[in-house]
């Protein structure tokens, strides 16, 4: 449901700017990754720079609660709210690990072609 409010909150408080900007971030470094394939030394850019933001996405698995599905009340016998049941936001970070493996593997394998021509 679309909110007015919430929408004109966010023009006031300029995130939708930083979105925009946080996306082209993320685009740049899917460049410099992919750039990896033909300039190893910016591939290990990449990869590093993959995993770090992975890790700094997988965070909000411990510091936002609304990764975890919130207690909606009623009579359960075993209640399936909070850890570990996670929410539509905590699917969405949970990708993230892919991500994390992908940047350090692309991120190694840059390292060794370097290396690999160093001998």
């Amino acid at each position: 449901k679309m909110v007015k409010a919430n929408i004109e909150w966010h023009k006031e408080n300029n995130t939708y700017i930083f979105s925009y900007a946080l996306g082209a971030f993320i685009c740049f470094i899917g460049l410099l990754t992919l750039l990896g394939i033909w300039s190893p030394k910016i591939g290990v850019v990449g990869g590093l720079l993959t995993f770090g933001m992975s890790i700094v996405t997988l965070s909000f698995l411990i510091t936002t609660p609304e990764v975890y599905v919130p207690n909606l009340g009623g009579d359960m016998p075993t209640p399936a709210y909070g850890f570990p049941y996670l929410s539509g936001a905590g699917r969405l970070v949970l990708k993230d690990i892919i991500m994390s493996a992908g940047g350090l593997i692309a991120a190694s394998e840059a390292a060794r072609r370097i290396l690999a021509a160093k001998k």
